[in-house]
Formats: structure tokens, C-alpha cells, sequence
């Protein structure tokens, strides 16, 4: 059991009231000054995250760029853009067997509702709703159907080019409600 030594030690004796009483206030006024601190250090935070997120919002990215040579292997890139209104826009980009880099959104005119895309065999896109093949070198090329919708790209300086308004042509097929 403790002793009176070891109360003395928390500043606690027994019969002195007064002292745990004023113990305990202390206590209670410590507690609520790193209340008071904790929260507003939160606050200076809080504001701090808000206005980096403001000046990151008021920037305007106008293009994605990549690296040409991260196609050279001729395997599909699935990519996805988030858009102010959390809408994503899927699209790929692929270097076909004649050489040329192309891009397509991940949907096309007539399976886009079902949302599956495309997937890769050998140098062909496939429709992952209906199982229909397109030839790597058509993509881009060719439009309407089940044909990967086109995506405008452009390829220079060893860099493939994407504008955000060009991504933004393919937001209806991938916002709910769709067209």
C-alpha cells in the first residue's frame, strides 16, 4: 500500500483537503490551457490547408504531358482525369504497330453506358461489353460504333500531349446520366 511518503509525493496527504483541492484545480486549469492551445494550433492549420488548397485551385492546368518513350513498348496506358465536379474521364494511350502514338477515351458511341472500356490483346483494343477487336493503327482513325472514341493528341519534342479541354470533350461518356 502507499504510504504518507509516497502521497506526499503527488502532493496529496491525507486530511489536507485543501491542498488535493487546490491540486486538482491546477490540474483542471492545465488541462484546458492545452485544450485551449491544441485547438488553436487546429484552427491556424486548418486555415493554413485552406488557403493551399485555394492557391493550388486558382492554378489552371491547360495540358497533360508524357513522355513518348513510355510507349514505346506498344502497351496500352490506362489513364484516368478527375474534373472539378469529380466526374473521371478514362481514356488510354497506346503506341500502335506502324509506330504512331494514338489516344482514345476509355469508352465508345455504343457500349459506353455499361462503363467497361477496353482492354489490350496482342495489337488490338477490345471491347470489354461486347468483345468486338480494333486494330491498334485504326485507333484514332476511326469513329463511331464501338470504335474507341478518339482522343485528340499531339506528339512532340519526344512528348505526348493531352489538353484538359480535349479530355473534357469525352466527359459524356463517363458522367452519370451520361448524354
Amino acid at each position: 500500500m502507499f504510504t504518507n511518503k509516497y502521497l506526499y509525493q503527488f502532493n496529496v496527504r491525507r486530511g489536507s483537503d485543501e491542498e488535493a483541492q487546490s491540486w486538482r484545480r491546477y490540474c483542471h486549469k492545465s488541462a484546458y490551457m492545452l485544450l485551449l492551445i491544441f485547438l488553436l494550433l487546429s484552427l491556424a492549420d486548418i486555415q493554413a490547408q485552406a488557403a493551399a488548397k485555394e492557391a493550388v485551385s486558382t492554378v489552371q492546368v491547360k495540358e497533360i504531358v508524357y513522355p513518348a518513350s513510355k510507349f514505346d513498348d506498344g502497351k496500352a496506358r490506362f489513364y484516368e482525369f478527375k474534373t472539378k465536379d469529380a466526374a473521371k474521364i478514362k481514356y488510354f494511350i497506346i503506341k500502335s504497330s506502324d509506330g504512331v502514338i494514338r489516344a482514345a477515351f476509355d469508352s465508345c458511341d455504343v457500349c459506353w453506358r455499361e462503363g467497361k472500356g477496353y482492354s489490350q490483346k496482342d495489337d488490338f483494343m477490345v471491347c470489354n461489353n461486347c468483345g468486338k477487336r480494333f486494330k491498334s493503327t485504326k485507333i484514332n482513325e476511326v469513329s463511331g460504333g464501338c470504335n474507341p472514341t478518339p482522343l485528340t493528341r499531339k506528339t512532340e519534342n519526344g512528348k505526348v500531349i493531352i489538353t484538359i479541354e480535349n479530355l473534357l470533350e469525352g466527359k459524356q461518356f463517363f458522367a452519370r446520366g451520361g448524354r
